[in-house]
């Protein structure tokens, strides 16, 4: 699939099959998400891959939706400011970082016939408790990995006239 048709046919999912995903295939999303570019090349991100069997309440308490806990992976997606560049007026660029190398990790997903959702919709203190993430590890984004098991609806896009500025 080129990268045209890959864009215009991912889509979030939420809905899941019960369908284990590879190992080979979780990896190659993990390294896709190492390959993003980032700020001065720094990779100021952690990734945090967990298992949902047997921990869908912990989840639940994630994210409340009952998909995303349904795919067999959730990833998240932490950004490491205290790793970061930082622009000159002071802009970290930890968060945009971890955002570039989501969406490579999701693009790769898509390719792979993996389906995901970006989920930003979750309580920070429950996902640190939960990962037990260390200190200055922020979560940023969350999404289940796994076998679609619905089908995409119509996009709703702006047109690219509202989105490009200048002359």
């Amino acid at each position: 699939m080129d990268f045209f048709t890959l864009i215009e046919s991912r889509y979030s999912v939420r809905a899941y099959s019960d369908r284990p995903v590879e190992d080979e295939k979780v990896e190659l999303v993990l390294r896709a998400a190492r390959l993003a570019p980032t700020a001065a090349n720094l990779q100021p991100f952690r990734l945090v891959v967990v298992r949902t069997r047997g921990r869908e309440a912990e989840l639940r308490r994630l994210y409340h939706r009952k998909w995303f806990s349904e795919a067999p992976v959730v990833i998240g997606m932490c950004s490491v400011p205290s790793e970061a560049w930082t622009r000159c007026d002071g802009k970290n660029y930890a968060d945009v970082d971890a955002a570039i190398a989501m969406d490579h990790l999701i693009l790769a997903a898509s390719a792979l016939g993996l389906g995901t959702c970006w989920v930003a919709a979750f309580d920070p203190d429950v996902a640190r408790s939960i990962l037990k993430l260390p200190d200055g590890v922020e979560p940023l984004a969350f999404t289940p990995l796994g076998y679609p098991a619905d089908e995409p609806s119509d996009k709703v896009r702006k047109p690219l006239a509202d989105l490009v500025l200048g002359s």
